[in-house]
């Protein structure tokens, strides 16, 4: 009796998902506000006033009448935005997505048991690979703690896409399909793809109802790096998904038309829990510069990653780690807290394996050789090469910084992700001689499917701070002044977009409600200082908050000529990735 209650009160990962609040609809009048006090920093006093009519147009016009089609259409979906975005941010867009759309990072392993070290690659792979495998059965049990800020339950239908989801392109929109199912709703997909030299296997990591043991995993490694290394490489076809996407969808289209067999192998790689990359580059990496190795994770071997995969293991031949993932199922917090319950668990084994050595008699990987013609060869050689001449317009940087955490902006009384933000924009200000257009990440989980939302950290405020900086006619009581300015509004932003109260995505509804009631696009949209300010994509520097812990990870600019920075704060250091876009 007392186990059942026990089993009755444990909270269930997805149980709050039907009683979360519906995402809201913000006041228009509040948006259009923000909005205008966001352009301020990048315009002159005429074309701040041409803005403010074209706003005040809006408002007093089309903006109404949106904003009631958006009402209503709230009215009917708990979160109106959902397929939107997904569709929008994600699915519609035909630049290649693997090289800039996907997020990736390096494991933070080599900062305790794991330095590099050449002949670990498998042994470490299979530990590794167990641990993210008793982290799928957490999921599929929904064992996995509900996140919650304080005792509010944050939405977690993002964990439900970390496992056996892949998108599918399509000649104008991609989709998505996910194969994941908790054990009460029924069956899931149990096995795992492992790419080696253009060569793809797959293997079950179930037997006879119970989960590999690490020894179990690295025979059926060794088993595959073995074969690879002593026959020729393969054809490489897992190149085709960092192409542009209508591309591949064409290359796919060909692709299944020469034989049947091809979409069998293609849906067994799609409805994997996720695929093995078996990598054998060796990049450097200490606790200082990770550079090299988040350059290989982001920008490596397209040969032995599928571009359209929810999740992407890579191991280096000496033994370091790292991940490469789609964008469109979910946001960097999804990997960021498998990898940090990953690194946690090799810490605490100090990464070894103490439990039984013996191998059960367990079926050998099976090879996906997939039929290919001189065309299909031809595809993958074009893919490769777009791919390398794009991935050389992008330099990527991260270092350590050491000097201090967040345990004494704390103690002075500074949010320490604010700290950053603001010192970004006095580092672009100070490189650039004018503001930067910026875009941080603010999170929407206290609502139903909730994602992200924009925070525009170059405010009026901020850019006052960076000029009293600049000036060295300005007291430092001045200066501290601006600062705590800056500081406070940063903040009351921040609060705001994580609580249906930002504008980013509610113009980009109202501009969409007009898309597909056929209306011309609003003059708001195509203003000059739409653009300029970030709007539609444009900011400059994008940038993101990974979390408080030792987990790390990047993304590539919005833009050309643009920055991506996306950092980590711990008590008594950070670092940030810093990658840049040169034409």
């Amino acid at each position: 009796m007392e186990n059942q209650l026990a089993k009755s009160t444990e909270e269930r990962t997805f149980q709050y998902q039907d009683s979360l609040p519906s995402l809201p609809v913000p006041s228009l009048e509040e948006s259009l506000k923000k909005y205008l006090e966001s352009v301020k920093p990048f315009a002159n006093e005429e074309e701040y006033k041409k803005t403010e009519a074209i706003v005040q147009k809006f408002q007093n016009g089309i903006g109404e009448k949106l904003q009631q089609k958006l009402l209503e259409r709230a009215k009917e979906k708990r979160n109106w935005l959902e397929d939107w975005w997904l569709n929008v941010a994600y699915l519609d867009v035909r630049i290649p997505s693997q090289l800039h759309v996907n997020f990736g990072g390096p494991a933070s392993h080599i900062e305790h048991y794991w330095p590099p070290k050449e002949g670990t690659q498998l042994e470490r792979g299979s530990i590794s690979l167990w641990h993210i495998l008793n982290y799928w059965q957490l999921l599929r049990k929904e064992k996995l703690p509900v996140h919650k800020v304080g005792n509010t339950p944050l939405d977690m239908n993002q964990f439900r896409m970390l496992f056996a989801t892949c998108k599918v392109p399509g000649i104008t929109r991609d989709s998505l399909i996910n194969y994941f199912r908790t054990e009460s709703e029924g069956h899931c997909p149990s096995h795992i793809a492992v790419m080696c030299r253009g060569r793809v296997f797959v293997f079950d990591v179930m037997h006879e109802g119970c989960l590999m043991t690490p020894p179990e995993i690295l025979r059926q490694l060794t088993y595959i790096q073995q074969k690879c290394r002593r026959e020729p490489d393969g054809p490489g076809v897992a190149a085709l998904t960092s192409e542009e996407r209508t591309r591949w969808a064409k290359a796919r289209e060909y692709l299944i038309s020469l034989n049947p067999e091809n979409l069998t192998m293609l849906e067994k790689i799609q409805s994997s829990l996720l695929v093995f990359c078996l990598d054998d580059g060796s990049p450097r990496v200490t606790p200082e510069d990770y550079s090299q190795v988040a350059t290989k994770v982001l920008t490596g071997d397209p040969t032995v990653r599928w571009g359209d995969k929810s999740y992407n293991l890579i191991s280096f031949s000496n033994g370091v780690f790292g991940c490469n993932c789609d964008h469109a199922p979910y946001d960097a917090m999804v990997i960021v807290s498998i990898s940090y319950y990953v690194d946690q668990k090799i810490f605490e084994s100090e990464g070894r394996w103490t439990g039984s050595d013996e191998v059960r008699d367990i079926p050998l990987p099976e090879e996906l050789v997939f039929t290919v013609d001189e065309k299909v060869l031809n595809d993958i050689n074009q893919a490769k090469a777009q791919y390398f001449k794009q991935a050389s317009d992008l330099q990527l940087l991260v270092y350590a910084f050491t000097s201090f955490g967040k345990k004494l902006t704390k103690k002075k009384k500074l949010h320490p992700d604010t700290f950053v933000q603001l010192a970004l924009q006095l580092a672009y200000y100070r490189l650039h001689g004018r503001p930067g257009c910026c875009y941080e990440t603010a999170m929407t989980r206290y609502f139903y499917h909730g994602r992200t939302e924009t925070v525009r950290s170059c405010t009026v405020e901020a850019v006052r701070w960076c000029q009293s900086m600049q000036d060295p006619s300005t007291s430092l009581f001045e200066q501290q002044h601006r600062m705590l300015e800056a500081f406070a509004k940063h903040n009351k932003m921040m609060k705001d977009c994580s609580t249906g109260k930002g504008f980013d995505r509610h113009l980009l509804g109202l501009s969409l409600i007009a898309k597909e009631e056929c209306l011309p696009v609003p003059e708001l949209f195509t203003d000059p200082l739409f653009s300029r300010s970030g709007g539609g994509g444009n900011f400059v520097l994008s940038t993101s908050l990974i979390g408080y812990l030792r987990v790390q990870g990047v993304v590539v600019p919005m833009v050309h000529n643009g920055y991506g920075f996306f950092y980590h704060i711990r008590d008594d250091r950070g670092s940030g990735y810093m990658s840049l876009h040169m034409e």
